[in-house]
């Protein structure tokens, strides 16, 4: 009954891999003023660390999000068609020439991924020297083990022997724990397998505020006027956030 209330009325009942829940989500992130002002600020950490020069940048997964309003050009992308996109596409299977990409962007989208280690591959091979990989994704702490686990909708399995998903949907399909399994758990393994994309930053975030706003699929636990306060709040935490926090910026650097 409580998830039942909790759900955002908009996407209630709704299937979270049918399209027009993703053109929905647009609608509330727009809507959710405590929710926007996170993506805001996500947005911007993402950007601050693109390089400048030639070559374009790919967002892979754009969904219901806006970063088209902060790089301008940007190659806004998804697996299926949805409004404000400019290229269907797979993240194992990406269409563009070697070195052409200054950058490839995502939020909330690694942990998706059924074969992540087909797409570093091919990020590997589309980004140019001195390009970046860049993401916000879902990060493992003794505070998220217990959320995820406990209340989100998504798997979490950050025992999982494998970087690869069971086949699901395109949305459905997760592991909200992958994106720690390979730049923590995993770290060695990944160094060794992708020498060429040297993690330049991992930087734990957030243990409150996602959680506050709902998110895109349920009602806002917080008012608008007090994310100041929350912001202010996980600031003053920043000294914990190796145990506190819910997500982690994360940035590749492809060197040769």
């Amino acid at each position: 009954m409580l998830k039942t209330w909790l759900a955002h009325p908009l996407t209630r009942g709704l299937d979270i891999d049918d399209p027009r829940t993703t053109h929905l989500r647009r609608q509330i992130i727009q809507e959710k003023k405590f929710l926007r002002q996170i993506y805001v600020e996500w947005y911007r950490a993402i950007v601050a660390r693109l390089p400048t020069g030639p070559g374009g940048v790919l967002e892979l997964g754009t969904g219901g999000g806006f970063l088209s309003d902060f790089v301008p050009n940007l190659i806004t992308s998804e697996i299926f068609c949805s409004p404000n996109i400019r290229v269907v596409l797979d993240g194992s299977r990406l269409p563009f020439a070697d070195s052409c990409l200054r950058g490839i962007v995502m939020t909330n989208v690694l942990h998706h991924l059924p074969r992540s280690r087909i797409f570093l591959a091919e990020a590997t091979r589309c980004v140019r020297t001195d390009g970046v990989v860049a993401m916000i994704e879902p990060w493992v702490t003794r505070w998220s083990r217990f959320v995820y686990a406990k209340f989100h909708h998504e798997p979490f399995d950050p025992g999982i022997s494998t970087w690869d998903l069971p086949p699901r949907g395109p949305l459905s399909g997760a592991n909200d724990a992958l994106p720690w399994i390979i730049f923590s758990r995993d770290r060695l393994t990944f160094e060794k397998d992708f020498p060429q994309l040297q993690i330049e930053l991992i930087k734990p975030i957030m243990p409150f505020r996602y959680l506050l706003s709902g998110g895109v699929s349920m009602r806002s636990l917080a008012p608008p006027w007090s994310f100041r306060f929350w912001r202010a709040m996980e600031r003053a935490l920043e000294g914990w956030s190796d145990r506190l926090a819910m997500f982690s910026q994360i940035v590749l650097r492809r060197v040769d």
